[in-house]
């Protein structure tokens, strides 16, 4: 009965559009995962485009992935999220409009390629590919700890 009580208070919250607070080592824990699995779909894709692997008919849902992630990176950065087990760097919090301007501009790269593969344009497919990589390295660059 007790676990009852317990899911439909948490259905109630949901329904009310009210959030549990998360606890900042909980949203770096979700964000190194969301960054891991954008980093894969941007692997996973690259190997599809470049002809490494054959799996064309699985390019759309790797695009739609990565226009879905990067949609709104800036949310996964919030205040007092910038300790502990993470790659981002303090630029990500000091220079906050940088970082969102960056991360507003992978988000239109991501789904200029997701549009892309949807229309099976294969010329823009790699251009467009290529911008939203140009796009992360240099977002990298400057707010994400270097890979040893």
């Amino acid at each position: 009965m007790h676990q009852c009580r317990s899911l439909f208070v948490v259905a109630l919250a949901l329904a009310a559009g009210t959030a549990v607070a998360a606890e900042p080592e909980d949203i770096i824990k979700y964000r190194t995962a969301t960054m891991k699995a954008n980093g894969a779909h941007m692997a996973a894709a690259n190997a599809i485009i470049s002809g490494k692997v054959d799996y064309k008919n699985q390019l759309a849902d790797h695009a739609r992935a990565l226009a879905a992630i990067n949609k709104d990176i800036v949310a996964l950065f919030p205040k007092d999220s910038d300790f502990g087990d993470t790659k981002a760097l303090d630029a990500v919090w000091k220079n906050s409009a940088e970082f969102q301007k960056r991360a507003k501009d992978a988000a239109q790269k991501a789904d200029a390629f997701a549009k892309a593969v949807a229309a099976n344009d294969a010329k823009n497919t790699g251009a467009r590919f290529k911008e939203l990589n140009d796009s992360c390295k240099a977002c990298h660059k400057d707010f994400r700890k270097e890979e040893k």
